[in-house]
């Protein structure tokens, strides 16, 4: 079999994954890996895995599309054909994201993006940025999920792509549905729908024409929503797309649920739910499954409402699809209490509960572990940096990226740095309200307003002699006594706390006009901070032998960042220790706060700081 046999065949496989008969293509890829000459031909046998797992992909059967996946980087990875590495970790990392794995995702992503601009693969560049986008909008971090999109957005229109604008455009719109701004999102998808018709995009303008109506059904704009999703249908039939097929006649079932008209919602769902099992889309199975079981609760046939959910329930389990499982076992509450069975109903409701609390303890810990890949990533631009510091203002840039007696460490040579501090005075501040403010501010003028206040934050903390340590997502960590010596260090960071609030109670930002109109500034409340204080020994140190980053460890971080994530709006809150170490200064009055429980420390005692009288 030539290597020329062996491509036609890949391109039939998919053209059957094209017309969505997956098992089929399923069939004929295993009979070209069972091929002898395919395990002789390495660049052949890479296109087939890359081809499995392509169609365990469109199976929804994400971890043998990434074992596939997997299998194909083991033979790229010590070639030099980087291009099809990239393509293949996007992959991956789309596989990762589809069993909500974002932490691996990201990784992925960031690889292929990395290696897309060592090679000035524009195209592959703008295509990562829109993937990170989607990982940081599924974390609800929706400042990341608009700059990483604007990013795409402006990549794709520098290199005239226009087939990838409308892409952008969605994602643009999905970031302000997850914010309920309808209005917002209806206008960035009209934006990407008119380009798909422009170019004659047809599956783009289906997708798109599908995205409008559930718009409007959250407008409850019931006849708006119909005429948008039998548009999309029209269109998916006349195409043989069998899953928007199915997507559009499940949300137009569900339509009719929302008007009471349970017969034409039953119709419409279980054909749905015909085309998804036919096509082997498991997630869409389920949804139906689900849909059907919350229909015939509505027309009060319970025992028929409770199989389908149990099915539904099953294949979301299976999938690690925990917002069906999460429905499922609300839907059980709800019909046991409409049977009257309020033993059962509050059973239920109490697994519901516990899954709720689950699925947020796992995206908390997701978002820890993505803090860490955040870092990692800071660590690769700073070590670019310092590359490039080598041939040019070496010192300068040093000094921009770590703190100047670090900096100067590292240029003398100095190959291992850490040190322990006894005593430090920690400083967390973070924005109060601001996913709020994201669902009002265009993305370039939210990023401007985020720099304006940071800098500001900067001015402040460093006139009082602190040093800022990073900033995450909308949240800051500042520090007294590492870097520099400071005598009276915690009187300094209790200085720079009051300081902080007062100059973000009256603190404005003048956003540029070139930036967009901004009528929205109207609506938008003050500018609110919650500040938490803690004072102890720390470690901190350089990671890495050729990416830098300098960090803080110890118990002093944890509970500083414990006392701002319990802090309010307006605020500092401080530990029991920092409020003994200033309790003689007259410029501090300490409000005890009581007892109150802290995660992961117990009982504390803590305090609010105030201005002395």
């Amino acid at each position: 079999m030539t290597s020329e046999v062996i491509q036609k065949v890949i391109e039939k496989i998919e053209n059957l994954l094209r017309t969505f008969k997956n098992e089929e293509a399923k069939e004929l890829a295993f009979e070209l890996l069972e091929q002898h000459e395919i395990l002789d031909d390495v660049e052949s046998l890479a296109k087939v895995y890359s081809t499995l797992g392509i169609v365990y992909y469109h199976l929804s059967d994400f971890i043998n599309a990434i074992e596939y996946f997997d299998k194909e980087f083991y033979i790229l990875q010590d070639t030099e054909r980087k291009e099809e590495i990239a393509h293949n970790l996007k992959n991956i990392g789309t596989a990762y994201a589809s069993l909500n794995n974002n932490v691996k995702a990201l990784e992925c992503f960031e690889k292929a993006l990395q290696i897309n601009e060592e090679i000035g693969r524009k195209d592959g560049i703008a295509s990562n940025y829109g993937n990170i986008g989607i990982i940081y909008s599924s974390l609800n971090d929706y400042s990341k999920a608009l700059e990483y999109y604007e990013k795409a957005l402006q990549t794709n229109e520098e290199i005239g792509r226009i087939k990838g604008i409308p892409f952008n455009l969605g994602n643009i719109a999905n970031v302000y549905s997850s914010l309920f701004d309808y209005s917002k999102a209806l206008e960035y998808n009209k934006k990407a729908l008119a380009i798909f018709e422009e170019i004659g995009h047809k599956v783009g303008v289906a997708d798109k024409l599908h995205s409008i109506g559930i718009i409007y059904r959250n407008f409850l704009d019931y006849p708006k929503a119909i005429e948008y999703y039998k548009k999309a249908l029209f269109l998916n039939e006349e195409m043989g797309r069998k899953a928007g097929i199915a997507a559009n006649l499940g949300c137009i079932g569900n339509i009719y649920s929302d008007q009471l008209e349970y017969p034409k919602a039953l119709e419409h769902i279980k054909k749905s739910l015909d085309i998804n099992k036919e096509i082997g889309n498991k997630i869409g199975i389920a949804y139906n499954l689900l849909n059907l079981g919350v229909t015939y609760k509505e027309i009060e046939e319970f025992s028929t409402a409770l199989e389908y959910i149990r099915q539904s329930y099953s294949i979301a389990e299976e999938n690690k699809s925990y917002d069906i499982m999460m429905n499922c076992i609300e839907q059980y509450s709800q019909i046991y209490e409409k049977k009257g069975d309020i033993v059962q109903a509050f059973s239920y409701y109490k697994q519901y509960i516990a899954l709720k609390d689950e699925i947020q303890s796992k995206e908390s810990k997701n978002k820890a572990l993505l803090f860490d890949q955040r870092r990692k990533i800071e660590e690769d631009e700073k070590a670019r940096q310092l590359k490039l510091a080598r041939f040019q203002e070496q010192e300068k840039i040093l000094h921009n990226i770590l703190p100047i007696n670090i900096a100067d460490r590292i240029l003398n040579q100095e190959t291992f740095i850490a040190d322990h501090f006894q005593s430090v005075s920690v400083l967390f501040m973070d924005l109060v309200g601001f996913t709020s403010l994201s669902s009002i501010a265009p993305p370039k003028q939210l990023v401007y307003l985020l720099d304006t206040i940071f800098t500001k934050a900067d001015e402040v903390v460093e006139s009082f002699g602190l040093e800022k340590i990073k900033t995450i997502g909308d949240g800051y960590l500042a520090v007294a006594n590492v870097t520099t010596p400071l005598e009276h260090h915690q009187k300094a960071t209790a200085l720079a706390a009051l300081k902080l609030l007062e100059t973000m109670k009256d603190f404005t930002v003048n956003i540029p006009s070139e930036l967009g109109n901004t009528d929205w500034i109207k609506n938008m409340k003050n500018i609110e901070i919650r500040i938490g204080i803690h004072t102890g020994e720390i470690v901190a140190g350089i990671i890495g032998k050729n990416k830098y980053t300098y960090d803080l460890w110890g118990d002093a971080v944890n509970v500083a960042s414990r006392m701002e994530s319990n802090s309010e709006a307006g605020r500092i809150h401080i530990s029991d220790e920092f409020a003994h170490s200033i309790e003689s200064h007259s410029e501090f009055s300490l409000i005890p706060r009581g007892e109150i429980t802290i995660k992961g420390k117990g009982t504390m005692n803590t305090f609010w700081l105030e201005k002395g009288i």
